[in-house]
């Protein structure tokens, strides 16, 4: 298990670490906080290439007892697999500094983070394998140092994606109207393991035309791409204008359109 947890110093005060902490070692008492409306990077899915960390924030409310000092506790967005958050997740990714928090009252704490997201080839700090993209849970966590930690899992869910590539090219150029055109491209996603771009195997991608002058594409037909990525068809030359392959997305890999390549039929 990759985490990058909130502990507790031996003085008692609490920081941020970025050791790697077993579960095990967290205690599930803490203080009595709870955690709502928690939004990872506006909603929208994680999107991570080969090698860049990628950075995202999040957005959360923290409700306390008006007794606990809102200093004496540090919070957290989590994301994690599993049946639950904490000693039982198989995986879970915290950010590298806890949250801050702002009170609007009295209990309660409007709070933002960031979290991190590293490619595992790309530095000995990388977390993320290749196998690890597509859903994953939303949870939160804090950190008192008298009481120690407390979860609380199961507030909402986002996707982690391979971030992906799309080509094209549409020849000959020019083309006598009614002749083929042969259309090529290739469908790629990061690798988070090995810090590269490689096929994305049978994968269903159209193939779209828009006519010169015209802003909206039309898909002609769907294809699947080979166990390299590989993409390749033939349609019947009728007008000038563009043609490019379009890719819907899956869960674990973003939507993508290539650019246009323009043809000029004669």
């Amino acid at each position: 298990m990759r985490i990058r947890a909130l502990v507790l110093v031996a003085s008692g005060a609490v920081a941020l670490s970025a050791l790697a902490v077993p579960a095990a070692q967290a205690a599930t008492a803490g203080p009595a906080v709870t955690f709502s409306s928690l939004k990872v990077n506006s909603g929208k899915n994680i999107v991570v290439g080969s090698t860049a960390t990628v950075t995202v924030s999040a957005t959360y409310t923290v409700t306390k007892p008006a007794n606990l000092d809102a200093s004496s506790i540090q919070t957290g967005p989590a994301l994690y697999r599993g049946a639950t958050l904490g000693e039982n997740s198989d995986d879970m990714l915290l950010g590298d500094d806890p949250g801050t928090c702002t009170a609007s009252s009295s209990t309660v704490l409007k709070c933002t983070a960031k979290i991190q997201f590293r490619p595992k080839g790309s530095d000995e700090d990388g977390d993320l394998f290749s196998t690890e993209a597509g859903t994953w849970k939303l949870g939160a966590l804090a950190v008192n140092a008298d009481e120690g930690l407390t979860w609380q899992g199961d507030l909402g869910t986002t996707h982690l994606q391979r971030r992906s590539t799309l080509t094209v090219n549409a020849s000959p150029e020019p083309v006598k109207k009614g002749k083929t055109i042969t259309v090529t491209g290739k469908l790629a996603r990061a690798n988070w393991d090995t810090n590269t771009y490689a096929g994305y195997s049978t994968q269903p991608v159209k193939l779209q035309f828009r006519k010169k002058g015209s802003s909206t594409y039309t898909t002609l037909k769907t294809i699947k791409t080979t166990s390299t990525g590989a993409l390749k068809t033939t349609t019947t030359a009728t007008a000038d204008g563009y043609y490019r392959y379009s890719f819907a997305g899956t869960t674990t890999t973003p939507g993508v359109s290539a650019a246009g390549d323009y043809v000029d039929v004669q």
